[in-house]
């Protein structure tokens, strides 16, 4: 056994027990190891020595992470990677381990049969381009598709290596001349690689897969030569012979598709891996109708001859030449800067943070309106000019994606997630989780906002409890802990830590992801994370701001920058702002707080007026006073919600609640003295309940573990009846004013209740319940909701309000109109006629509270009313290249 190898089993001692060597590669010795945490065999690589001397083990491991997180079914992961140093102080050892297949490589197929059977090699085709196609949507290219790189298990083939060739390249620089390495094996390079072009796309890795699929069909590469010159050569000024002129039985569709894949100008070969696999598969592809044209002929021979001479001339200076301008650093890319419109009725409606950009920046998913005036998500490719609506996502809030861009993670009632190639949202988690915001990590977890005033949670995205991840500094102040952004690496987790009820008391943490311990790192109301090593964060005043920071020591290093002010801010100071992987960021301008409205009255036939000209454009949602003298009405600003109240008759206005971010859904006392409101001034969202004319501090009046969602008093005031909870732990309870110390359960089922209203007589109680799939309006008797138990609505229900006169019940149905259905004096209940009013389009609605009130004649109802496309003075930004931008003004 050599000396290296007993250098290295000490070296690795610790975690891997080293057996003996398997093969040896271009860049890399490949030896079977025992895995002893884990209790496995693995492959572990170790760089050739002189490659570690010349790397350096920071710098390659570091690059090799960005491109070792890729998932995909043909893809070898990557188990783990390392730089080790012998007992003697031998090394460094800069190794990477994967799991030991228990197959051959194509190689050893291709040795022992030469040619494959065409079906054998598309089937092994169809799973390497699967795999390619998975990392160029992942920006990373593999740069060195060969037979040796393709392991054969169980007939699947898996691609091994991706990145390395890349990860070496990165580290090295220039110093990489010096070992003599070629990134990329001759036979199967593309010309553009051949010829020292470091910007490769997906183009070249089809080139390198279709020279593989030639050699598995003909039993060679497309181009032989005796040295890497002249095969260099071949591949830049030679055509190969088509694969039907050495193989007749070979499909004219294959030979087509290879031909393509195979063009020396990257232009006209396949676009993606996906569809060279497609044209494999498909019997009616072919080629345009064209010749190849011959090599061009001189009068003192063949270009073939001419160029062998040369190289034969000047071999070193070739060798120089190719070396030089595969390292020669890339020219930046210009920075772009535009506005992207967003067509009618497909505007942003931005509650939280209310955008996200797929990691390869090909695709925007952001909240906006439905056709029944309903926060939903919408989807859109930056290459279409439409989105689309992502089925079943109504009421979401801050959408996140998947590490893979294939699936969206948002808020609604909890935690779910929906995958972008369709099907119904999936349920992760309906407890301790929030709307403000996720984050879902490579470590398959995602971390979302515990709810009101708590710190994060995790969960498995496959579902199941969440569990508590980080701790709130109490000593400190901490109210809670919001926004999380996982960095790409897994070590960390940024967020945003609130203090008290002061929205300027905002600073942006960093937590490690082992041990949910976090630090403090710089004022601020938002942050991600940018791959160019910069952390992105948003001051109270709505500048983006960045700084160097170092993912694996989690702390950031000199002076922050200013990048970009206005940035708009909307409730609780969150911006819509998302940057992608790829270097794409999009933010947004101007408006108010979008959802919010204006005040009006509508009669019974839709005929609109303003209730105070110029008052607010920012109602979130509002309650008429018993005698129809005053309204309280929640506004929101960019810092925080409000209740206000306003006197009708006199046209004055005064503000009610000044502590806490979050105060709205007033509710009126019967008696017209008093305003009651869900609140989140204690940490937690608790009832409150003050003065209407301010004379008195508010007091608790119902302060409970989980958070209170909604409230209604019956008209005698001696029963309150409200919500608790979100999803399908939505659930309506009741207590007797003074009476009931203990929650009575009035419909606590496993489906979404909503909305509770009790008539004027105290005998009925109307609700929404989703338990037939979509929202439909019902009415129990009240309080004994056993005794039966009525459908309402015909198609689809929310928002039901009893008339004042108890003869009639109006709700908002599935297409969005208001509408009023006649109430028969019966037992047991019974309706009459359903009249649809107005179309309530113009209006805010709401699948989980009233978002409208009707005067005490019953002729008038107070709405919300909003542009129909949502807030029509939001700009959405997009700025391309923008990494380019950090590094010009704040450097690595």
């Amino acid at each position: 056994m050599s000396d290296q190898l007993d250098r290295l089993k000490a070296a690795l001692s610790d975690h891997y027990a080293i057996k003996r060597q398997l093969g040896e590669g271009g860049m890399a010795t490949v030896y079977l190891a025992h895995d002893i945490k884990h209790d496995r065999k693995v492959a572990v690589k170790l760089l050739r020595p002189e490659l570690s001397a010349i790397l350096g083990g920071e710098r390659f491991l570091h690059e090799i992470k960005v491109t070792g997180n890729l998932q995909h079914p043909n893809i070898l992961p990557l188990y783990d990677s390392g730089e080790a140093y012998g007992p003697d102080k031998s090394g460094p050892y800069l190794y990477y381990v994967m799991p030991l297949v228990e197959g051959d490589t194509l190689r050893d197929k291709l040795n022992r049969e030469k040619q494959l059977g065409v079906d054998e090699t598309v089937e092994i085709a169809k799973s390497v381009a699967a795999a390619l196609d998975y990392a160029h949507r992942h920006d990373v290219i593999h740069r060195d598709i060969k037979p040796e790189n393709i392991l054969i298990q169980d007939g699947q083939a898996l691609v091994a290596d991706f990145g390395i060739a890349l990860a070496v390249s990165q580290a090295g620089g220039t110093r990489l001349t010096e070992t003599g390495l070629s990134l990329g094996t001759p036979h199967y390079m593309s010309p553009e690689q051949a010829t020292g072009d470091r910007e490769l796309d997906a183009r070249s890795d089809v080139y390198s897969l279709g020279a593989m699929v030639y050699e598995m069909l003909v039993g060679e590469p497309p181009h032989l030569g005796n040295s890497v010159q002249a095969i260099i050569a071949k591949i830049l000024s030679s055509e190969p012979e088509p694969v039907t002129a050495q193989r007749a039985t070979i499909p004219p569709n294959v030979d087509a598709a290879v031909h393509k894949a195979l063009n020396k100008t990257p232009a006209d070969r396949f676009t993606s891996a996906a569809e060279f696999a497609d044209a494999l598969t498909n019997p009616a592809f072919a080629l345009p109708n064209t010749q190849v044209a011959p090599a061009l002929e001189t009068p003192s021979g063949s270009l073939w001859n001419r160029l062998t001479i040369g190289f034969a001339a000047s071999f070193v200076l070739m060798t120089a030449v190719v070396a030089w301008s595969l390292l020669r650093p890339e020219p930046p890319q210009p920075i772009l800067r535009y506005s992207m419109a967003l067509p009618a009725g497909q505007g942003i409606i931005s509650f939280f943070a209310g955008i996200a950009l797929s990691p390869d920046g090909s695709r925007l998913v952001y909240t906006g309106e439905n056709e029944a005036g309903q926060a939903q998500l919408w989807v859109r490719r930056r290459d279409q000019l439409q989105a689309t609506l992502l089925t079943g996502t109504q009421g979401a809030l801050s959408p996140f994606f998947s590490p893979d861009g294939e699936s969206v993670g948002f808020a609604s009632g909890g935690l779910k997630v929906v995958s972008l190639r369709g099907g119904p949202p999936l349920l992760v988690t309906d407890s301790l989780v929030g709307g403000a915001g996720g984050s879902w990590g490579r470590d398959g977890f995602i971390y979302a906002d515990g709810a009101a005033a708590s710190p994060l949670v995790r969960v498995r995205a496959t579902g199941g409890s969440p569990e508590w991840f980080t701790h709130l500094d109490s000593a400190s102040g901490e109210r809670d802990h919001l926004f999380p952004e996982v960095l790409p690496n897994g070590k960390g987790v940024l967020f945003r830590v609130g203090y008290g009820s002061s929205p300027d008391q905002l600073n942006i943490a960093v937590a490690d992801i082992t041990t949910g311990d976090h630090k403090v790192l710089v004022r601020g109301v938002f942050a991600r994370y940018a791959q160019s090593g910069h952390l992105l964060y948003v001051t109270v005043d709505g500048t983006l701001m960045a700084v160097p920071f170092d993912q694996d020591a989690l702390t950031t290093s000199g002076d922050p920058t200013a990048i970009v002010a206005g940035v708009a801010l909307r409730i609780l100071r969150t911006p819509d702002l998302a940057v992608s992987a790829s270097g794409t960021l999009m933010y947004t301008t101007g408006g108010g707080v979008a959802g919010g409205g204006e005040p009006v009255w509508v009669d019974r036939d839709g005929k609109a007026e303003v209730i105070a000209p110029g008052w607010t454009n920012a109602a979130i949602n509002l309650a008429l006073s018993p005698d129809g003298n005053q309204l309280g009405v929640a506004i929101s600003g960019s810092q925080e919600i409000q209740l206000w109240v306003r006197q009708l008759d006199r046209g004055t206005a005064s503000k009610l609640t000044f502590q806490g971010q979050q105060n709205e859904r007033p509710e009126w006392t019967p008696d017209g003295r008093s305003i009651a409101f869900i609140t989140d001034r204690q940490g937690d969202v608790d009832l409150f309940q003050r003065r209407a004319d301010g004379t008195a501090v508010a007091e608790v009046l119902l302060d409970m573990e989980q958070a209170l969602q909604e409230l209604r008093f019956t008209r005698d005031g001696s029963w309150l009846v409200y919500r608790q909870g979100g999803g399908p732990a939505s659930d309506l309870y009741a207590r007797r004013v003074g009476m009931d110390s203990a929650a009575i359960p009035l419909v606590a089922t496993e489906f979404q209740e909503t909305s509770p209203a009790v008539s004027p007589d105290g005998r009925w109680l109307a609700y929404v319940s989703n338990e037939t799939g979509g929202s439909e309006v019902y009415v129990r008797p009240f309080p004994n909701v056993d005794d039966g138990r009525w459908l309402v609505s015909t198609d689809g229900g929310t928002e039901p309000m009893w008339a004042h006169s108890g003869r009639e019940l109006f709700y908002r149905n599935g297409r969005n109109e208001m509408v009023a259905v006649e109430v028969l004096e019966s037992a047991p209940f019974a309706t009459g006629e359903q009249h649809v009013l107005f179309s309530a389009q113009p209006y805010r609605g709401e699948v989980f509270h009233q978002m409208y009130d009707v005067t005490p004649d019953d002729r008038r109802f107070v709405m919300i009313r909003i542009e129909e496309t949502g807030d029509s003075d939001i700009e959405l930004i997009v700025v391309e290249n923008f990494f380019e931008e950090l590094k010009a003004k704040v450097g690595r």
